[in-house]
């Protein structure tokens, strides 16, 4: 009898040991909330554990220093690494980074295959018709029209009528030479659109394939190492930098309202200058570059 008693009281302790050790394997992600194991808070939390929602951020790997792949790679850049510091602060969100050509970016927030879109995407009237911006910007710049070294016949929009303009698809910069072409006429700047590296940019302009590009004021400095590119004339626009979301939509909303919230710390205690100064050589981060 003393036998049964005691095999039976051996295996209810085993079935306990190994009940733990399952709810132990179940919560190793990231939990929202974390509580003192004897707390009240604690045993309410284990018998409704915080709820941590997983964003897909949407990126690429073609900018250099923004969004790309090292040599060993691994995705980083200056937006890949401050999101990895938001997401740190946010224990109620895990991010989860998916990577595409930017011409991809916004077709597949619209379609839900991603959540957020961080490519140092301006906010400009056009985009604000069918997205969502965050409101606390996280860098600022502006931008300039970028040609060959030497090349001092281009100064303005006007001056590149009849010349052939890189920029990327869905670009920012593609909206300022579209919208020039609808006040000016379809063909006035031939606009080359192309989906390659940022470096390639740089041959494609050295070498006379095309006359110019526009960039934002950071980017020359990283693409362009060797110096054979220039950047011409006034400013034809200056710009927050924003994350995308879904427009009207409420968890998007939500997201939104606690990634400021972040930016805010970010800059408060700062970090964003440092991440910004480490990628970028620069604090883009204020509204005057540092």
């Amino acid at each position: 009898m003393n036998k049964t008693i005691s095999f039976a009281s051996t295996l209810v302790l085993t079935l306990l040991i190994a009940g733990c050790g399952t709810n132990n394997s179940a919560n190793n992600g990231k939990v929202a909330g974390a509580a003192s194991p004897n707390s009240p808070e604690s045993t309410a939390a284990a018998a409704d554990p915080a709820k941590v929602t997983k964003i897909v951020v949407g990126t690429g790997t073609a900018f250099p220093n923004v969004c790309f792949i090292d040599e060993n790679g691994k995705l980083t850049g200056f937006d890949v690494e401050l999101l990895k510091e938001i997401d740190k602060r946010l224990p109620e969100y895990e991010f989860e980074f998916q990577t595409m050509d930017f011409s991809n970016l916004l077709l597949s927030l619209e379609t839900k295959k991603i959540d957020l879109v961080a490519h140092v995407m301006e906010k400009n009237p056009e985009r604000e018709q069918k997205y969502a911006f965050n409101k606390e910007a996280y860098a600022h710049w502006r931008n300039r029209i970028v040609v060959a070294k030497g090349n001092d016949s281009i100064q303005t929009l006007d001056d590149l009528k009849g010349k052939k303009v890189l920029t990327g698809a869905t670009s920012a910069q593609a909206q300022i030479l579209e919208n020039y072409n609808k006040e000016h006429g379809a063909d006035s700047i031939q606009i080359v659109y192309q989906n390659g590296a940022a470096n390639d940019t740089v041959s494609q302009i050295d070498s006379g394939r095309v006359d110019a590009t526009l960039a934002a004021d950071f980017v020359l400095p990283i693409i362009d190492p060797q110096s054979k590119l220039q950047a011409v004339g006034p400013e034809l626009s200056s710009a927050d930098i924003l994350y995308v979301l879904r427009k009207d939509d409420a968890p998007s909303q939500k997201l939104s309202d606690a990634i400021d919230g972040v930016v805010k710390e970010l800059k408060t205690d700062g970090t964003l200058g440092k991440i910004s100064t480490q990628w970028l050589g620069a604090d883009v981060t204020t509204s005057s570059v540092q």
